[in-house]
């Protein structure tokens, strides 16, 4: 058992031996390899040696030749390029000569000509400034540069048509129904690339007359297309039978009120008349129904050979035209003339947006606002200088007291302040003096505007008129200055605007503390107006020797403002001046029913039953004269105030009923106990004499009173 352990070992140690002796054998190997390599490697580095030695020095050569032919292959093209120089004259001489645009030389062919030329300038320049070749080469240049710049007029003169009246308008009314539309081409693509070429070479080499050329031509054109517009204006609107029809946005935004009155050929006076027949429409369809009166029914008889509406259109006519029926070819229409100029106003904004458009690739964006003020800058002056004729003549309108025509300038006053916005980012990289040009006509209409307002209060107070109705009804005055004042309704954010300069409007203003201080401008307007008007007309109602009549003048006329005020927005704004105003009229209105029956006073005292008889017994003959006096004074009074009161008007018909039922009621019952009393007495022998009327026979004759068809 003892002898196996000692085996195995035996036999691990005969192993391992054999492996070393392999791995001796195996390292020998190895070192003799080893030796090989290293006597390789000696052999490998002397030959390199030997090799760089040899190499090195052709090396060094071959670089040396290089850049020999380097320095040679620049110097000839240097060479050539400075001979080239020289002879740039002679080769673009044909080119120049020839010149740009149809007929000549390509355009880019001709910049790059000049680009030759620009260069070898500056060459001879730089380093033979006493050059002959530099004076040639610099006529060439400039002479070439020259014909660039006409080269850009001449396509500028090409294009420059002006927009037509029709396109412009269209445009406009594009603009004001908030939809969109292309702007018109005024210049082909291929010629505005031409232009972008051009002015892009001429920039760079410091030539900038063509900015100057480009504004003035484009400002021509803008001014052109303005004064087509002018002319297209005055033909539609100058009274030729022929002629067109205006814009549609004339006629949506200013509706005529008072026109020049002309030729019944024209236009513009069929237009008033059929303005009229609307306004007779309305106005019977009102009578008819407070009335119950049908103008259509009324007999021809009572008018000749007019029937109502005739006789209506001619009142229209005759109230909102003025007086003087002259007319001639050279005087222009208030009214018209502020329309087209607002027209205007609105197209040249368009214009200069079209314009702004137009150069935006052509002009570089530091010149573009001195180019953009020589374009508009003519136009600018023009506006301006109508805008101070038309407030001059807007002025004389107002001495004349022809208010209504200067209605027009609150309408375009409050478009101008609705377009200033868009007119101030359009123009604001121009100077302040364009800017001011815009700001300047919009201060004379709020003058002018203004002025026209106190003005109309100043006629008011100095109304020269004596005549009066002789039926009492509503005086003229009254039913003109509710009529203004109707109109401003649609201009109260602007009278706002204009009336918020004056100091005595504001300090009321402070006082009221409104909500909406632009309706309460307008209310404090109202209250001054009709405080005026109220004043003038209890002035003129002095005239009148009849204390009835002067009553029912003043009753007729603060009835019928009232009427006025109730039926529209006006008393709206009034309230907000004045709270109490309806309560002053109401008390007014009574104040004068109350005058006027003073009237029926003397045929009072005639039926006052004062007189102590005794029924049944004989009257004696003293007491027969007093019955008899009482009662054919009574009826001479009823025939008297019957006859004198069937030709006074009121026209109202509530207040109309009114008035009878508060006579009835005042005289009726007293003769009625008068009549019971003394009829019965035999005062004498002819009783129909002196008992003509029964009380309800008086009542009748009172019905008859106010007779609207006396």
């Amino acid at each position: 058992m003892n002898e196996e352990p000692g085996l195995e070992i035996l036999h691990k140690l005969e192993k391992e031996q054999t492996n070393l002796s392999l791995l001796q054998e195996r390292l020998s190997k190895s070192a003799q390899i080893t030796k090989g390599i290293g006597t390789i490697l000696n052999t490998f580095d002397q030959r390199l040696s030997r090799l760089e030695e040899t190499i090195l020095p052709v090396y060094n050569e071959t670089e040396s030749l290089q850049k020999a032919q380097y320095n040679i292959d620049c110097t000839l093209q240097l060479l050539d390029n400075v001979i080239g120089y020289y002879e740039v004259s002679s080769n673009v001489e044909h080119v120049i000569e020839k010149g740009p645009g149809e007929g000549g030389i390509d355009l880019d062919k001709y910049i790059d000509a000049l680009n030759r030329l620009y260069n070898a300038q500056k060459y001879f320049e730089k380093n033979i400034p006493q050059s002959v070749e530099l004076i040639n080469v610099s006529s060439f240049f400039h002479k070439g540069s020259d014909k660039l710049n006409a080269e850009f007029k001449i396509i500028l003169d090409k294009y420059n048509t002006p927009i037509l009246p029709v396109v412009l308008l269209d445009l406009i009314n594009f603009e004001e129904s908030k939809e969109t539309k292309a702007l018109p081409k005024q210049i082909p693509p291929e010629a505005k690339e031409q232009l972008i070429k051009i002015s892009s070479w001429l920039f760079s080499h410091n030539r900038d007359e063509f900015l100057t050329v480009y504004g003035k031509t484009r400002g021509n054109v803008l001014q052109r297309s303005l004064n087509m517009l002018r002319n297209h204006q005055k033909s539609v609107s100058g009274g030729s039978v022929h002629g067109t029809t205006s814009s549609p946005m004339l006629k949506s935004k200013f509706p005529n009120r008072h026109e020049a009155k002309r030729q019944h050929s024209t236009r513009r006076l069929q237009a008033f008349e059929r303005k009229a027949n609307r306004m007779f429409l309305r106005a019977s369809q009102t009578l008819e129904h407070s009335t119950g009166l049908n103008l259509g029914t009324r007999r021809a008889s009572h008018l000749g050979n007019e029937n109502w509406q005739q006789l209506f259109n001619k009142f229209f006519l005759t109230f909102f035209l003025p007086a003087d029926t002259s007319y001639s070819g050279e005087e222009v229409d208030n009214e018209q003339e502020m329309e087209n100029y607002l027209i205007c106003v609105i197209a040249i904004h368009k214009l200069m947006q079209i314009e702004q458009h137009l150069m935006k690739d052509i002009v570089t964006p530091t010149h573009r606002p001195q180019v953009f003020e020589l374009i508009v800058r003519e136009a600018m002056d023009a506006l301006v200088q109508e805008g101070e004729i038309i407030v001059t003549r807007a002025k004389k309108c107002i001495q004349r007291h022809e208010f209504g025509t200067v209605l027009v300038i609150f309408p375009i006053f409050k478009q101008l302040r609705s377009l200033k916005p868009d007119f101030e980012r359009t123009i604001e990289q121009c100077d302040l003096i364009v800017k001011q040009k815009f700001e300047s006509i919009l201060l004379m209409l709020q003058t002018t505007g203004a002025k026209a307002l106190e003005d109309f209060i100043e006629s008011l107070r100095s109304d020269s008129v004596t005549q009066l109705p002789p039926d009492g009804t509503v005086h003229e005055l009254t039913s003109n200055v509710i009529m203004f004042l109707e109109h401003l309704l649609d201009y109260s954010d602007t009278i706002g605007i204009v009336l918020v300069q004056d100091l005595n409007y504001a300090k009321q203003l402070e006082k009221l503390k409104p909500a909406d201080q632009n309706k309460a401008f307008i209310g404090l307007y109202i209250k001054k107006v009709l405080v005026q008007l109220n004043h003038t007309l209890i002035s003129k109602s002095e005239q009148y020797s009849d204390v009835a009549l002067k009553a029912l003048f003043r009753l007729n006329n603060n009835n019928y403002v009232l009427k006025s005020l109730q039926r529209s927005n006006l008393l709206e704004l009034y309230l907000i001046a004045e709270p109490n105003c309806e309560q002053y009229y109401f008390a007014s209105i009574q104040e004068h029913k109350k005058a006027y029956s003073q009237c029926w006073n003397k045929l009072l005292n005639y039926i006052e039953c004062d007189e102590p008889f005794v029924h049944g017994d004989k009257l004696k003959d003293k007491e027969r004269a007093v019955i008899k006096d009482k009662f054919a004074g009574f009826n001479k009074e009823v025939e008297d105030i019957s006859k004198v009161q069937r030709g006074y008007s009121i026209p109202d018909i509530e207040l109309r009923e009114s008035i009878k039922r508060d006579n009835k009621e005042l005289i009726i019952p007293k003769y009625n106990a008068f009549f019971n009393r003394y009829g019965v007495l035999n005062f004498t022998k002819n009783p129909e004499k002196y008992m003509k009327h029964k009380p309800d026979e008086v009542s009748a004759v009172i019905d008859r009173f106010f007779d609207v068809a006396a």
